[in-house]
């Protein structure tokens, strides 16, 4: 069975539970489930029930898909996201971007938390994703290309959406929430990074690090999708102050972060 003959049953299953047109995409990365809250929900589908679907292994990552509205716009949400580190083959770290796009999916919000190493950032911080460093082993667009998902040869020269990050100022701004900007390192995880790591990170150009986001960035431009994303800054990684870190309190800061992150995307949805 092809790529596109698994994401069309994964699709036709979806649309077997909810009526759907041009949605826009949520991820809900660690520690940030509890946004759904935020969302009128009118279907939920565990991930174990959908044909073709991974599964969530990550404590904080409940494992379903969401469907309803939020500031006047249908919302399909993914309350959970895969990682590299969790064993899967890039191709099913992405998949769920994929069937977001074969239902409709055209505008997509990417959330994660995230380690700083810029100086300037500080824990509960929110930083918008302007562009990203790719250090992961692999590419979600690695082998041969399907012609009918995206060009074999992908533009990254704008992987975030320059109108998006503006709306996302004026929606923090209207907000009164401070707003940090920057670079996102995407790396494989799962151990977090040694001082020297988060040296080196700083010195070619990130502000923050993490174990997401970026094969889901790539396969969204892959698609012709307009991305948008946002970090939660949960620990530092800044020279002299590397301090021992574990993945509950990651989910606990993120948690804390969370108002402030729902405020932003919830003025940012109204605006589109």
């Amino acid at each position: 069975m092809t790529l596109s003959d698994r994401i069309q049953q994964t699709r036709d299953f979806i649309l077997g539970k909810i009526d759907c047109e041009n949605p826009i995409g949520v991820i809900l990365g660690t520690g940030l489930g509890g946004f759904a809250e935020e969302i009128k929900i009118q279907a939920e589908i565990s991930y174990s029930d959908i044909p073709h679907f991974p599964q969530s292994t990550v404590e904080g990552h409940d494992g379903k898909l969401i469907f309803g509205s939020l500031s006047g716009k249908q919302v399909l949400a993914l309350k959970g996201r895969f990682h590299y580190y969790e064993g899967y083959d890039m191709k099913d770290v992405v998949y769920p971007i994929r069937v977001m796009h074969s239902l409709g999916v055209k505008n997509l919000i990417l959330s994660n938390a995230s380690g700083g190493v810029n100086p300037s950032f500080k824990v509960g911080d929110i930083m918008l994703i302007n562009d990203h460093i790719n250090l992961f082993p692999s590419n979600p667009l690695i082998g041969p290309n399907d012609d009918s998902l995206g060009p074999r040869f992908p533009d990254m020269s704008e992987p975030y959406s320059k109108l998006f990050i503006q709306k996302m100022k004026a929606a923090a701004e209207s907000e009164s929430i401070l707003l940090r900007e920057g670079v996102y390192a995407g790396v494989s995880g799962p151990c977090f990074e040694t001082p020297a790591e988060y040296k080196y990170l700083r010195i070619i150009g990130a502000d923050a690090v993490g174990m997401s986001t970026v094969p889901e960035t790539i396969a969204a431009k892959h698609l012709g999708m307009n991305v948008a994303a946002l970090s939660v800054i949960t620990d530092l990684g800044i020279e002299g102050i590397v301090e021992q870190v574990s993945h509950e309190e990651v989910q606990k800061a993120a948690n804390e972060a969370e108002p402030k992150m729902s405020a932003i995307v919830k003025s940012f949805l109204s605006s589109i």
